[in-house]
């Protein structure tokens, strides 16, 4: 027998380790089966599981768990990222306790230290996926730092280069002086930030004229080369071809023009600072101008600038350059505003544009085939939308910086001769013959300090995990894959980077299908940050509630392109939920209702039993229309609806009356339909919430010896299709929509919910006479009818109902004031549509479309929704009088 109270922690230890050890996750257990092969996007392995990992597996083990359960062989293939930036930081942290610096310790010391690390402290989150209830292949479980994978990052870093797809360049990338290394794209977030706009004057030369640039950026001005203006800026045109003098530095520049200026920005003057903005660099690459550096690593001015500024930091340089500025009168102006300063991610450095040599990928040829790809239809985006984003970004496309300053990672497979002559080898002693050829004879090389980028390893994932470069047989079965599931934001970062891997190597696709759910925010819309303190912890809900209900709140909220508004709550609601189905199975349990496998619900002859099983084979056909679509959410309302309202709050209720009864074939065939009701539920419902559906079907199926996870999808044929368009459906259906009337009718007229009501036929088919004579019992008992009659004249203080095609009156007249009633749902109507029409007003208030945050403008919407429906009922229940 089930407990009485629902204690989910108390079954998800049990059952996750039965999972494992029956094998049950394993790929290639069914040989002849088609293959469905999922990716599951590495974790850092410095990561703890939060909500977007909850999310994002969540969906991910639904579809795995569902395909499994069809026949597939699945593979889903689980791993971990090696993190170069953030684990480097969380081991050098921890030296700093020690007093010591990776210096101190050299290379291989301190890589040594960094695997010790993650032998004793990293990859918490394997645990932590595992309270989740993910089902992977744990056993073919891959690190991007494996010596496997390390020797496919090699293999593809040799290639490349030797195909001129990987070159070394002096190039803009986004620097961390702190961390002093190149990083991402990814890792760069811009901030809203309050500041200064400088509005400072050059000296045209040989002349008192002067042009007036506006910068953010004073301390910039010593690495300038020229002023740009629009080509049809008026203003202008007299000093285009001139040449100014830089204020402090002396350096003569030219006055060019470039359609980069905005002539409504600032001055429509901009200077040009090659080396330290993305924008200046491509107008200096246009107009062929020098490039000039004038920061070190930790973004000190360097030997570049005039000697009384150097080494100082950029910070402290701005406010000296900005009081020199004004001493020697070339500052006009200052203004205050707030404007957008890019910071890393780690450590929250403000980050600068800096000129170094760098390891760059032409992403620009990579990423044709992967356009063409999509744009084909080899690869599916879906929600579609988003199709033209990848477009965007790949049309775009700069070249993709690969080279890191770090020592934990790949270190690039590049070594450098006694003239700096490079040689590209998977191998040293491959590099050291390249050389012996080179020079005619031995000498020392020296290897490439820098690291590959994170994410170059990472875009190998759907290949490199089976093992290429060898041709391995799970390299042939499973590649490509069939689906990735990831978040809208690593579009551009990952899945366009793996499209180019895989076309390119593998000459194929690497996914069939990409689906990008959005980012899980807090309840108001907001995004989840430490700062803003709105942060939800995912294992601290799964601690209160359990992790089905966290599960099956990750699915409901999935809609297809929406951000997830997520609040605990609701976590809370589907909790509930799980108890609703544990205590509904408690009472069949007690009933003695069992899964009996012979049991044919088409032999039911309890039009309440013909009906129930009809409504759990439509929900078997509804969840695989909408997993076909990645619809999460609508499987998850069809599943809601069908557990809580169709089973516990009907059924349930229907067949109480037989199964006090005496008739013990209606009580056998009840029993029997109750308990295959039961157990088909928990096999719909188990791919979403995994371990109540597993704990109630080792209760409700007692000859059954074998797991639910190893268990088959019911109706994968169409064996029971029938009871779908059995009459039973419509007559149960018509019944209950008659009882529910009634109850909104109880409910808006304030009659006592124990009041037993006399209802009134007053028009009606012979269809809806035979249904009020069949289901007589179940109408009076679960709509609290006195008597039901029929009559060809509506009483005098009746209310009316009208369903489909019958008209009844309930007489209220003896139990409450008819008028004053009529009064308080007309007071109550006036107070409704003003708020209606106030709302209404607000929603076309152009203004306040344009200014309020979308989540006022969604909460006003719903709430005009709902008082909406409040004011259509009132209007009805004040019709429904005679």
């Amino acid at each position: 027998m089930l407990d009485k109270t629902f204690l989910p922690r108390a079954i998800e230890a049990k059952f996750y380790a039965a999972w494992e050890k029956c094998g049950s996750f394993r790929s290639y257990q069914k040989p002849d089966a088609e293959p469905y092969v999922i990716m599951m996007p590495p974790p850092n392995v410095t990561g703890s599981l939060h909500m977007g990992h909850a999310l994002t597996y969540t969906l991910q083990d639904i579809l795995v768990r569902y395909h499994r359960m069809r026949g597939r062989d699945v593979l889903w293939q689980p791993g971990m990222d090696h993190a170069g930036i953030a684990t480097q930081l969380v081991v050098e942290r921890q030296m700093a306790e020690e007093g010591l610096k990776r210096q101190d310790l050299g290379r291989e010391k301190f890589i040594e230290r960094v695997w010790k690390w993650k032998a004793e402290s990293g990859g918490a989150i394997l645990s932590q996926q595992r309270q989740l209830g993910l089902s992977p292949d744990w056993e073919r479980q891959r690190f991007t730092l494996d010596e496997g994978l390390n020797k496919a990052v090699r293999h593809v870093f040799v290639e490349l280069y030797k195909a001129g797809l990987i070159y070394r360049s002096k190039r803009l990338v986004n620097w961390n002086p702190k961390l002093l290394t190149a990083v991402s794209d990814l890792e760069v977030k811009s901030i809203e930030t309050k500041g200064k706009l400088y509005f400072i004057r050059y000296q045209i030369e040989h002349a008192s004229d002067f042009i007036t640039v506006a910068t953010t950026r004073p301390e910039t001005l010593f690495g300038d080369t020229a002023i740009a203006v629009h080509p049809e800026d008026k203003r202008y045109e007299h000093l285009v071809g001139k040449r100014a003098i830089v204020p402090l530095q002396g350096r003569i520049i030219p006055i060019i023009t470039d359609t980069h200026c905005d002539p409504e920005k600032g001055t429509g003057a901009v200077k040009i600072t090659p080396a330290h903005d993305f924008n200046d660099f491509e107008v200096g690459q246009r107009h062929g101008l020098d490039m000039i550096s004038i920061f070190d690593e930790k973004a000190h001015l360097n030997e570049n600038v005039v000697e009384s500024f150097r080494g100082l930091e950029r910070f402290t340089a701005r406010k000296k350059v900005v009081e020199s500025l004004e001493v020697l009168g070339f500052l006009e102006k200052m203004e205050d505003i707030l404007h957008m300063v890019p910071h890393g991610e780690r450590l929250d450095a403000i980050l600068e544009p800096c000129l170094t040599d760098q390891w760059f990928v032409d992403a620009k040829t990579l990423a044709e085939p992967a356009l063409e790809a999509v744009q084909t239809g080899k690869t599916q985006i879906i929600p579609q939308q988003w199709t033209s984003t990848y477009y965007h970004w790949l049309n775009n496309i700069q070249p993709w910086c690969i080279s890191r300053q770090l020592w934990w990672g790949h270190r690039i497979p590049a070594w450098y001769g006694p003239d700096q002559k490079i040689f590209v080898a998977e191998t040293e002693e491959e590099a050291f013959a390249q050389a012996r050829d080179y020079y005619g004879q031995e000498v020392s090389l020296t290897q490439e300090e820098d690291v590959l980028d994170t994410w170059f390893s990472a875009a190998l994932w759907p290949f490199s995990t089976l093992g290429w470069p060898e041709k391995t047989p799970e390299l042939m079965r499973y590649y490509p894959t069939s689906l990735l599931v990831t978040g809208l934001d690593i579009l551009f970062f990952w899945v366009a980077r793996m499209m180019m891997m895989g076309l390119y190597f593998m000459k194929e696709v690497p996914f069939k299908k990409v689906y990008l759910h959005t980012l899980v925010r807090d309840e108001q819309g907001q995004k989840m940050s430490k700062t803003k303190g709105n942060v939800i912890n995912p294992l601290e809900l799964m601690e209160m509630y359990g992790a089905d209900a966290l599960r099956f709140s990750m699915a409901a909220l999935a809609a297809p392109a929406r951000d997830v508004k997520f609040s605990p709550s609701i976590v809370e609601g589907y909790r509930n939920f799980a108890t609703k189905l544990w205590n509904a199975t408690r009472f069949c349990l007690q009933n003695e209702c069992f899964y009996r496998q012979k049991f044919n619900p088409q032999s039911c002859t309890l039009s309440i039993n013909r009906w129930m099983a009809g409504e759990i084979v439509r929900l078997g056909r509804t969840l695989d229309l909408e997993l076909a679509d990645y619809h999460f959410n609508a499987a998850a309302s069809a599943l809601y609806q069908t557990v809580w309202r169709q089973f516990c709050d009907w059924y349930l209720e229907f067949i109480k009356p037989v199964l006090l009864g005496n008739d013990e074939d209606m009580k056998k065939e009840t029993r029997d339909c109750a308990g295959w009701c039961v157990g088909m539920l928990s096999h719909l419902l188990h791919p979403f919430m995994p371990f109540i559906t597993e704990e109630i079907w080792q209760h409700i199926a007692p000859e059954q010896s074998s797991l639910l996870i190893t268990s088959l999808w019911p109706f994968q044929d169409e064996t029971l299709d029938a009871l779908v368009t059995d009459p039973a459906q419509k007559d149960i259906t018509w019944i209950i929509n008659l009882i529910t009337a009634l109850r909104g009718l109880r409910s808006d007229l304030n009659l006592t919910p124990s009041l037993n009501l006399t209802v009134g036929l007053f028009e009606g088919s012979d269809e809806a006479r035979q249904r009020l004579l069949q289901y007589q019992p179940l109408l009076e008992k679960l709509g609290r009818i006195e008597r039901i009659e029929e009559n060809s004249k509506i009483p005098e203080g009746a209310a009316q109902l009208v369903l489909e095609d019958a008209t009844f009156y309930v007489p209220v007249g003896d139990v409450i004031d008819v008028v004053q009633e009529q009064k308080r749902l007309q007071k109550s109507l006036l107070e409704i549509g003003k708020e209606i029409q106030q709302l209404q007003m607000k929603l076309e208030n152009k203004e306040f479309i344009a200014k309020a945050p979308s989540e006022i403008i969604e909460k006003n919407q719903d709430r005009l929704r709902e008082i909406k429906e409040i004011h259509a009922r009132y209007e009805q229940a004040l019709k429904s009088f005679v």
